[in-house]
């Protein structure tokens, strides 16, 4: 038996008094009787005491609490004498130690006792205050049915003048409009949710990348539902250490109205997590509980904490979204320890960190032969080393061709599996129908996957349906709000639209936060010449040149200073193709320098020779760097190989 059973008995007469007359605390004290973990007794104690500060606030303060702390309210009371200096006493006690069932740690059970004491005292003054402010108190059965019949029975005798009954029946008519009004035209607010990054409670920090994985997993079963406008991990990844911010703060920066915030530990076989769901605006608690779990149930509990989210909100779960939620990706604990590390390495993107996530991937699926999400990650790897030239697109693509259809074979109802093919058939195989297909699959599989909807866009705009890509570079920045690199790819699609001076100012903000960003940086410059500002350009292609190859032999600090700009682009251009004999670099990076001081032959011999290595980047040829090229007889040869249009189609 709990050390705090009798006072939860207290608690239930309590709740027996309620019903009907205040619903917010009713349905709080409900949670709180029936909790059966400390952490939540403590937690549902605390939302009780938050519904009657809340109202105080608004009825004795006359403002709303907003996002105020509960201690700023609780002394505001009582310096103005609104509160009994007992009840603000019990207050105090309550806010203070109930702090401790926000995240797992150690207190005494016995400290359970006080809370819940103080609890009682406070509700009942509380019913008290409202007795004598409202008259909320209910009236005994016998009562109620004696006043019905005095009604019923006064009615007979009553008589109502025409033009008063004429009066009386149009009021009634407007006012039934305009509660209709009131309910059609009043929004629900939308379900959108951010789950912010799980604080890891375990004495041992090498179980980061778990309670990280742990966290991703409940977001992405979220994202599965349709219903829901989910915010995606890169987002949310910015407030790991920021504690300074305050939830309706996050929420606001995020644009959503609900936030989940967690915290776990791993301890040998066991895991024991705590997770609330907040309404963002008044800070205030939907949802909670805490959990103690061997590892092996580890799916099972995610998938159910994510689905009692969606419940929570009202969300509708399709049977379809459910069995995804519902479906479990690997038997082996060990093989999913793995491959959560593979993807934790995998997105730092340089070389030596790919070839670490390769070799986790490799384990996972030594361990388990069958995980499907481990070949998708060996796939990504290969895809990965192909985009950035750490292995020619000869050698990634036939592995990441391989990987991906094991995992296809092994499951075909992963969204990651599909967009790791799209992509593959977008950047290496040119295969821009198969592509799109694959995209719709996998966001259709998951409508909340940002990174889905900004690669199909960057298709969209490859293949030339600018209105297209725009739309999807809006979705995933609704689901990714805070990606430097989402707002790069809008720059991007407002290049290729050929809104030079809008695609500046994004690239502009971009450099502010991220100085360093190479897709920027190498496009910049193309913006700056097509709106004929040449020093601008000079000095971005400086600027991207010597900062995405700082080893390399450079002209721009050596060149005459007399010399037109297009003389010194044309002299780095040929120092590159020299270079470029001993290292690697994508021809089409030269190339286009040379189009754009109007070196066609060069430019034209480069873009032939990306072709035949079939240089992932060559798909860009809407890229208006080329536009002196359109009118080519070659470049137009090439469009056609590539099956792609050589001028907008729109």
């Amino acid at each position: 038996m709990a050390v705090w059973t009798s006072e939860i008995k207290e608690l239930e007469k309590l709740y027996g008094s309620l019903k009907g007359q205040l619903p917010d605390l009713e349905k709080e004290l409900e949670r709180l009787i029936k909790a059966d973990d400390e952490n939540m007794i403590l937690l549902n104690s605390r939302r009780c005491l938050e519904v009657i500060i809340t109202d105080l606030c608004e009825c004795e303060l006359k403002r709303p609490r907003k996002t105020e702390p509960l201690k700023g309210i609780i002394d505001k009371l009582h310096k103005e004498d609104k509160v009994p200096s007992h009840i603000i006493t019990s207050m105090h006690g309550l806010n203070e130690l109930s702090t401790y069932g926000a995240h797992p740690k150690d207190f005494d059970p016995e400290q359970v006792k006080p809370v819940l004491n103080n609890l009682d005292i406070i509700i009942k003054w509380y019913l008290k205050y409202k007795e004598t402010d409202t008259g909320i108190k209910a009236k005994p059965v016998k009562e109620i049915k004696q006043d019905v019949k005095s009604t019923a029975d006064a009615k007979k005798g009553i008589v109502i003048p025409k033009k008063r009954l004429i009066s009386l029946v149009s009021g009634l008519m407007l006012l039934a409009v305009i509660v209709v009004a009131v309910l059609f035209f009043t929004k629900e607010p939308e379900k959108s949710i951010a789950v912010l990054p799980f604080k890891n409670d375990s004495p041992d920090t090498a179980n980061t990348y778990f309670i990280n994985g742990l966290m991703e997993d409940i977001l992405n079963n979220l994202q599965k539902i349709k219903d829901l406008r989910v915010i995606s991990r890169t987002s949310v990844e910015q407030f790991r250490n920021n504690t300074a911010k305050s939830i309706p703060d996050i929420a606001k920066e995020l644009g959503v109205n609900y936030i989940v915030e967690g915290s776990g530990q791993k301890i040998n076989n066991t895991i024991r997590l705590s997770v609330q769901l907040l309404r963002a605006a008044k800070e205030s608690h939907l949802w909670g509980n805490s959990y103690e779990k061997e590892i092996k149930d580890y799916f099972e509990t995610q998938s159910q904490i994510a689905q009692s989210i969606a419940s929570e909100l009202g969300a509708v779960i399709t049977p379809q979204e459910k069995q995804l939620i519902e479906k479990i990706p690997t038997d082996s604990v060990e093989a999913y320890n793995d491959y959560l590390q593979g993807i934790f390495y995998w997105r730092k993107f340089t070389p030596s960190d790919q070839e670490i996530a390769l070799q986790y991937f490799e384990q996972a699926i030594e361990k388990d032969p069958k995980f499907a999400l481990a070949y998708a990650g060996i796939s990504s790897v290969w895809v990965r080393r192909g985009v950035i030239g750490s292995v020619s697109s000869e050698e990634a693509t036939p592995k990441a061709m391989v990987a991906l259809t094991k995992a296809i074979e092994l499951d075909s109802t992963r969204a990651e599996v599909y967009r790791s093919l799209a992509t593959i058939q977008m950047v290496q195989k040119w295969d821009w129908k198969g592509a799109e297909s694959s995209f719709k699959k996998a966001i259709a599989l998951n409508p909340n996957y940002a990174e889905a909807h900004i690669l199909y866009g960057f298709l969209l705009k490859t293949i030339g349906r600018m209105k297209e890509a725009m739309e999807q570079d809006g979705l995933a920045l609704r689901l990714d709000p805070l990606n430097v690199s989402f707002k790069a790819q809008y720059g991007f699609t407002l290049l290729f639209s050929r809104r030079y001076e809008e695609a500046i100012t994004i690239y502009q903000e971009v450099l502010k936060t991220d100085p360093e960003n190479m897709f920027v940086l190498s496009n910049l410059p193309e913006a700056f010449h097509m709106v004929g500002k040449y020093k601008e350009e000079f000095e971005a292609w400086k600027l991207y040149f010597t900062t995405s190859f700082k080893d390399w032999v450079h002209v721009f600090d050596q060149a005459n200073a007399k010399a037109d700009y297009a003389s010194i682009l044309n002299l780095e251009a040929d120092t590159l193709v020299a270079q470029s004999k001993t290292k690697f670099i994508n021809p089409t990076e030269i190339a286009l320098i040379y189009a754009c001081v109007g070196n066609k032959e060069q430019a034209m011999d480069l873009l032939d020779r990306a072709y035949e290595m079939r240089d992932p980047n060559l798909n860009l040829l809407l890229h208006p760097g080329y536009d002196s090229l359109r009118n080519e007889p070659r470049f137009q040869a090439l469009c056609k190989k590539m099956n792609l249009p050589y001028k907008l189609i729109e």
